[in-house]
């Protein structure tokens, strides 16, 4: 199965991520629609990255499960970390001055979502979005 950790550290580092998000989908031969979904959510996370924590990293992998192939990004930083996930995931909440979409947003869009996180020390977000997601 393919693995690959990118740096996500400026702006410019996110149009050649989201490329390789496309590239690890078509391999599995996810369809157009379940691509954009993930490459959605996967835009979201690493901009709330760049924004909240100047940057971090994402393993993006290809993932079996029970005759299911997906793609698995996991996004992780050391940033400030989130002080209230549970206010966090609320449609509507945000820090900074977006439309606050961001985590439930990415989170709507994907089969699988988990968020670690410890006030001061970082955030780990942990997306799967399976070939025949929903």
């Amino acid at each position: 199965m393919s693995k690959d950790t990118m740096q996500i550290v400026r702006e410019q580092d996110v149009v050649p991520f989201r490329n390789r998000v496309r590239e690890f989908a078509t391999k599995i031969g996810m369809s157009l629609v379940n691509q954009t979904k993930l490459i959605t959510a996967a835009s979201e996370l690493v901009r709330n990255m760049l924004k909240y924590a100047s940057g971090g990293k994402v393993i993006l992998e290809i993932i079996s499960k029970s005759a299911q192939t997906g793609v698995r990004l996991t996004f992780v930083d050391e940033g400030p970390g989130i002080k209230d996930i549970k206010q966090a995931m609320q449609d509507g909440f945000s820090t900074g001055r977006s439309l606050g979409l961001g985590l439930p947003g990415a989170k709507r869009l994907v089969n699988e979502f988990d968020i670690q996180s410890t006030s001061g020390s970082g955030t780990t977000v942990t997306i799967i979005h399976w070939k025949h997601g929903r």
